[in-house]
């Protein structure tokens, strides 16, 4: 068994529709050591909820350190470390949201859950799908 960590829309679907899962996601983050979300996750989601695109999830944005915590999750570090890492790499992908989820990848050895293809071009990077 190994840590994970999720991308947001990753832990959405695990909260809201697991079906929208693959089925290697769902197999993985069933047997998973740890879990791992970002606290950039809950920035992208109450953003995103602010500008009224994510209506579905205003309900929960108040909640979600303590959805995290009743599935047994954990907030994934955010480091200066990270940070720089993110602001710095060689990828012209310019979301700072999936920036800092690659930097959070790469730097603390966790393989993300993520369908986003985006991820695809970071080769350094450990993407379960």
């Amino acid at each position: 068994m190994r840590a994970l960590l999720l991308d947001t829309r990753t832990w959405v679907h695990s909260m809201a529709t697991p079906g929208a899962l693959s089925d290697r996601a769902r197999k993985e983050i069933a047997v998973a050591a740890s879990i791992y979300v970002s606290p950039i996750s809950f920035l992208e989601i109450g953003q995103v909820v602010r500008l009224g695109l994510w209506p579905e999830m205003a309900g929960h944005v108040a909640t979600l350190d303590r959805v995290l915590a009743d599935q047994g999750g954990q907030v994934a570090p955010f480091t200066p470390e990270i940070a720089l890492h993110a602001s710095l790499m060689d990828w012209d992908h310019r979301d700072p949201f999936d920036r800092v989820l690659a930097a959070t990848s790469e730097i603390s050895g966790l393989p993300l859950v993520t369908d986003d293809p985006a991820f695809a071009e970071l080769p350094r990077l450990h993407r379960v799908w």
